[in-house]
């Protein structure tokens, strides 16, 4: 018998974590160039639809089964296909013994995750990627990269068994998702129209609203239960992007322009969230504080750094998710603590030693290492099956009327 709290409570954070991406797809799309709005904000919708079709075939038993301990999985990386197509999952399937809720709900829960994984990729090439290169790139990295990551981190495979923690995807979402976006823009280059004006900030304003909303569920949801793990990560996820919010709107209003900016506030509350994800549930509240405030300097930091290198990461994706998910798999590795979560670990500060510190930093390394350089493979690879560039002309039209034969509104 179903526990019909728990079960009710899932499919909310489900619910929400699906909002996160049409949430991206207005923030994207509106930090873009109004020619290619509806191309960029398709990247995201896309998603929706070919993620859930690969989930169906075989992405959900890739990543949720089979498992290092019983030797049934490939080597701690990758599942096998028993669950192909969910066969033997039915609705009254439990998940677990003791998390008594619907197997169905979790395979929907970690659909999202990877659903928005691909498309935080997308901020950092707009305008530069043709629409058929993208659906073949969205397909084969989830296979190769993303994939690998949920088993060895979440799915039991070789990372979890070696006791890396991730609580919401620190490592398996952003960490690999930010430096994939690096490696795609070292291989199309930069624009080249170099007007790079936000075309619609009020959009901005409601993607970002939707993803803070969304990572309610996206984080407090991980712990795949209603208790005081559950709380925490909630109140954790809240604090630090806040804190990461006024931290960035302070380091504007003091240094270059020296103007407190509305995308910088909303960015800084992104730079927040991203890189609390992977400590939520395993941090004190106020560990949290420092988090945010870190990530916001950090992030803040890494963009600049981008700026001043003439990475053309046009939606600053490695430096706010690549960069925060690195920062905050790092806090984990310091601020753990097993007085909020008793199947965590404590980190260096909490008298842990350095023991979890060293696993989370290789655990990281790994990640942004493999998908910076398998992301570049990847991409020559696409590019010998089709065009992975858009060519200048059709930049210069548009990708909306290139690809697509709409737009979004009348530009004239």
């Amino acid at each position: 018998m179903f526990d019909v709290g728990l079960t009710t409570f899932m499919i909310l954070a489900t619910s929400m974590v699906m909002l996160m991406t049409p949430g991206l797809a207005f923030f994207y799309g509106g930090l873009g160039n109004k020619k290619h709005v509806l191309n960029i904000m398709m990247q995201s919708f896309v998603s929706l639809g070919l993620t859930s079709v690969l989930w169906f075939f075989f992405g959900y038993s890739l990543c949720f089964s089979g498992n290092l301990t019983d030797g049934t999985d490939f080597f701690g990386i990758l599942g096998n296909l028993d669950k192909v197509f969910y066969r033997g999952i039915t609705p009254q399937t439990l998940f677990s013994a003791e998390k008594r809720f619907p197997e169905y709900i979790f395979i929907a829960y970690q659909m999202m995750f990877a659903i928005i994984t691909p498309a935080l990729i997308t901020g950092a090439f707009i305008n530069r990627i043709s629409f058929k290169a993208y659906v073949w790139f969205l397909v084969l990295w989830q296979i190769l990269v993303y994939y690998p990551f949920v088993h060895m981190v979440w799915g039991g495979g070789i990372l979890a068994k070696w006791g890396v923690l991730d609580f919401a995807g620190g490592i398996v979402v952003h960490a690999t998702a930010g430096f994939a976006a690096l490696a795609s823009v070292f291989f199309v280059g930069a624009r080249k129209e170099k007007n790079h004006i936000p075309n619609n900030i009020p959009l901005v304003a409601i993607g970002t609203a939707l993803l803070w909303f969304g990572w309610y569920g996206f984080n407090a949801g991980s712990e795949l239960a209603v208790n005081d793990v559950t709380i925490a990560a909630f109140l954790n996820t809240d604090t630090a992007a806040s804190f990461a919010a006024i931290t960035w709107l302070l380091i504007e209003w003091n240094v270059g322009k020296k103007k407190p900016t509305f995308i910088g506030l909303m960015t800084g509350a992104v730079a927040g969230l991203a890189t609390i994800t992977p400590a939520a549930g395993y941090v004190t509240l106020q560990s949290s504080v420092l988090i945010g405030i870190i990530a916001g300097i950090g992030c803040y930091l890494a963009v600049k750094f981008k700026e001043k290198q003439e990475w053309d990461d046009a939606l600053d994706v490695w430096g706010v998710h690549g960069m925060g998910g690195v920062i905050g798999t790092i806090c984990l590795g310091l601020f753990a603590t097993k007085t909020i979560n008793a199947n965590g670990a404590d980190g260096l500060f909490y008298g842990g030693g350095i023991t979890l510190l060293f696993k989370q930093i290789v655990a990281i390394l790994l990640a942004v290492v493999y998908g910076f350089f398998f992301t570049l493979l990847l991409l020559k690879g696409i590019n010998r099956l089709v065009t992975v560039k858009a060519s200048l002309k059709e930049e210069k039209e548009g990708l909306d009327i290139s690809y697509h034969g709409e737009i979004a509104r009348d530009i004239a």
